[in-house]
C-alpha cells in the first residue's frame, strides 16, 4: 500500500496496462513523457488538434483489434467530436449486433473550482449517461481511479473515464500488484445511520468532512460514492437509504437532468425504498448558469460544505 496522487495513480494504471497487453495504445493532444520513453511513438500518439479525427480513429482502432485510450483533455473539448461519440461510439457494438468488440476508452478532466470560466469548468458526465451503449466512470480516490481505469481498457465496450481536476494532486493508499475497481459497483466511504450523502467526485471529500463536522453534534452520515454513473449501483444506494430513511445527493452539475436527479428517480421509483423515506429527498447541484471565472461568483455558484450541512439538516426536520 503507498500514499500517491490521482495523478501518479492514473499513470500508473496507463504504464501497467500498457505493459500487461501490447494491443493498449493511446492518442493524446498533450505529450505524455513517462508512456513516450518507455513505449516509443507507435503505442503512444501525440495527436493533431482535431478531437473528431482521434475520437473515430480510436474508435476504428478499437474495431481493428486494439485497446485506445483517447485522451480529450478538458471535457469541453469533447464537444467537436459529439457525432463520433453519439452517433457512432454509443451505438455501434448494438449495430454490429453484438458481433465485435469496441473496446476504447475516452479520459477527460471535468469540473470547476480552479477559475477557468465556463468553458473549461464544465461537469456533463448526464449528458454522455443518456447515451445508451457507453459505460461512465467518475471516482473520488487515487485507488478507485487506478482500478477503474484498468478496468475500463480492459472493457469491451466505449467507456467515457471522467477525472475531477479538483482530485488531480489528491493523495490517498492505494494497493501493491494488479488492482482493479468493478465497473458498476458503489462503494460507501464511510457507515452511518441518520442519513444517506451520495457524493460524486469531489463531493465525496466534502460530504465526509461535513460527516465529521456532524459526528460531533452526535449526527451520523453514510457517504456513498457511486463511482461509476453507468452502470449504476442502484441497490446499494437504495438498501443504504432503507437504513437511514433520508437522502441527500452532492452534484457539481446542475440540476436540471443530473446525475442526481438520476439517483432520485433510482431512489424513490422503487416501493420499498421509497416507503423507508421519512422526509424528501435533496439535492445540492450547482446553480444553472455558466461557471463564472470570478472565484465569488464561482464560488457561490458550485456547492460547498455549508450547503451540503444544510440539506443534511433539511431532511433530518422533516420527519
Amino acid at each position: 500500500m503507498r500514499e500517491i496522487t490521482v495523478t501518479q495513480a492514473l499513470e500508473e494504471a496507463m504504464i501497467e496496462e500498457m505493459e500487461r497487453d501490447e494491443r493498449v495504445i493511446t492518442l493524446a493532444t498533450v505529450r505524455a513523457p513517462a508512456l513516450e520513453n518507455k513505449f516509443g511513438d507507435r503505442r503512444v500518439r501525440f495527436t493533431p488538434i482535431s478531437e473528431a479525427a482521434f475520437t473515430g480513429i480510436g474508435l476504428g482502432a478499437a474495431g481493428s483489434g486494439f485497446r485506445p485510450v483517447v485522451h480529450w483533455g478538458m471535457v469541453t473539448f469533447s464537444f467537436v467530436a459529439m457525432d463520433q461519440i453519439v452517433n457512432q461510439a454509443s451505438k455501434i457494438r448494438y449495430m454490429f449486433g453484438g458481433q465485435a468488440d469496441f473496446p476504447v476508452t475516452y479520459r477527460c478532466t471535468t469540473g470547476g473550482g480552479a477559475q477557468i470560466a465556463a468553458q473549461h469548468s464544465q461537469s456533463p458526465y448526464s449528458m454522455f449517461m443518456h447515451l445508451a451503449g457507453l459505460k461512465i466512470i467518475l471516482p473520488s480516490t487515487p485507488a478507485d481511479a487506478k482500478g477503474l481505469l484498468k478496468s475500463a481498457i480492459r472493457d469491451n465496450n466505449p467507456v467515457v473515464f471522467f477525472e475531477c481536476s479538483r482530485l488531480a494532486g489528491v493523495t490517498g493508499p492505494v494497493p501493491d500488484g494488479d488492482h482493479t475497481v468493478p465497473i458498476g459497483v458503489a462503494d460507501v466511504k464511510r457507515a452511518g445511520r441518520d442519513v444517506t450523502v451520495v457524493g460524486l467526485a469531489y463531493y465525496v471529500r466534502e460530504a465526509l468532512a461535513v460527516a465529521d463536522s456532524l459526528a460531533k453534534e452526535g449526527i451520523s452520515l453514510e457517504v456513498i460514492d457511486p463511482r461509476t454513473l453507468v452502470p449504476m449501483d442502484a441497490e446499494a444506494i437504495r438498501a443504504s437509504v432503507r437504513r437511514t430513511g433520508r437522502l441527500v445527493v452532492v452534484d457539481e452539475a446542475p440540476a436540471t437532468c443530473s446525475a442526481a436527479s438520476e439517483i432520485v428517480a433510482l431512489v424513490t421509483e422503487d416501493a420499498e425504498t421509497f416507503r423507508a423515506l421519512t422526509s424528501p429527498v435533496q439535492r445540492v447541484c450547482a446553480a444553472p448558469v455558466p461557471v463564472p471565472f470570478s472565484p465569488p461568483l464561482e464560488q457561490a455558484a458550485l456547492p460547498d460544505r455549508a450547503r451540503i450541512e444544510a440539506a443534511v439538516r433539511r431532511v433530518l426536520q422533516k420527519t
